[in-house]
């Protein structure tokens, strides 16, 4: 029996010690262990081995990746187009959502819900060619700055997150972006903030059509819902676009609940991660009656289907990347 305590507090150890050389800005949690010890699993030959061909891991953008308040990001995207453009749609003066947002009043420019919200996204990400509207995200994403922290919101990413992204992909796993954000919006940055490629990011998307035009082919994006990747829909695009069941799923909210519970369904070892904002100093506390990011159903979910609840105030020795300028 000693033998055998002996060799699990070695064991421990190992991972305690693995984990402070590899995800450096965690603190030594049964999270991050949990992690490590997942990864060890499905890349060390024996009976839980996958090969790396299968070693798929998904990701949640907003609140997972980086963050999302006061509001997302995308959504702040839309809001600054919509006061660039003003001066072009003197109606938006006297009409709403667009009155609301040119007046700083976002709770009246929200107040018609999802209709209001869409009827803001189409009038700021359609009707222009996709190449326009990668140059707009692109221009965006160096000059805007967040309203509170005042850094590039490219700067409000996640940095222990960042470093599972690492740590997977020095473990044999391709990662994904699986997000209710636009697809087009995300590509412009992935792959240089996160290190994931442009055609490993899935999220939501507008419709786009070819249009020849005399000066040569373009694409167009129309104002048109063509898929929308969240809550239920992000299985469906993760079957669409990867065509496998992913190994491990980290989210953080409600709207990620059947991204983990798919995962989690399949044989074999799985992973399902939940990001829990629960530090109002170095960011934002919320989850069970947040307007966004709401974390309710998942969180309860979480103990019976043994996910992995990330405590950023317990868990995280460092929110967010430390900036050099």
């Amino acid at each position: 029996m000693s033998r055998i305590l002996i060799s699990m507090a070695a064991t421990l150890l190992s991972v305690s010690a693995m984990a402070a050389d590899v995800l450096p800005a965690w603190k030594g949690s049964a999270s991050r262990d949990a992690i490590i010890s997942f990864v060890d699993r499905v890349s060390t030959p024996g009976d839980d081995f996958v090969e790396p061909a299968q070693r798929i891991a998904v990701f949640d953008n907003d609140g997972t990746l980086w963050a999302e308040q006061p509001a997302y990001f995308q959504l702040l995207f839309a809001v600054d187009r919509v006061r660039q453009s003003a001066e072009s749609h003197p109606e938006w003066k006297d009409r709403q959502p667009f009155k609301g947002v040119l007046e700083g009043d976002m709770k009246a420019a929200l107040a018609g819900g999802e209709k209001a919200l869409l009827e803001l996204v189409m009038a700021t990400h359609a009707d222009m060619t996709t190449d326009q509207f990668e140059q707009a995200v692109r221009t965006w994403v160096l000059s805007a700055r967040h309203p509170k922290t005042k850094v590039p919101y490219t700067a409000m990413v996640y940095q222990p997150m960042l470093e599972v992204l690492d740590y997977l992909r020095d473990n044999g796993f391709k990662t994904y972006i699986v997000s209710g954000g636009g697809v087009e919006f995300m590509r412009v940055f992935a792959e240089e903030v996160y290190g994931v490629p442009p055609e490993q990011v899935i999220g939501s998307s507008i419709k786009t059509e070819f249009e020849m035009r005399d000066d040569g082919p373009v694409l167009m994006r129309r104002p048109e819902i063509d898929f929308i990747d969240d809550k239920a829909g992000k299985p469906v695009g993760i079957h669409k676009f990867i065509g496998q069941r992913p190994l491990a799923a980290f989210g953080n909210s409600d709207g990620d609940l059947q991204m983990l519970q798919w995962t989690t369904a399949g044989a074999g070892p799985r992973l399902g991660v939940i990001v829990r904002h629960t530090d109002a100093e170095r960011e934002w506390a919320y989850d069970r009656d947040s307007h966004i990011g709401k974390l309710d159903k998942a969180l309860d979910e979480a103990p019976s289907r043994g996910w992995v609840v990330i405590d950023i105030q317990n868990d995280w020795a460092q929110v967010f990347p430390r900036l050099t300028y």
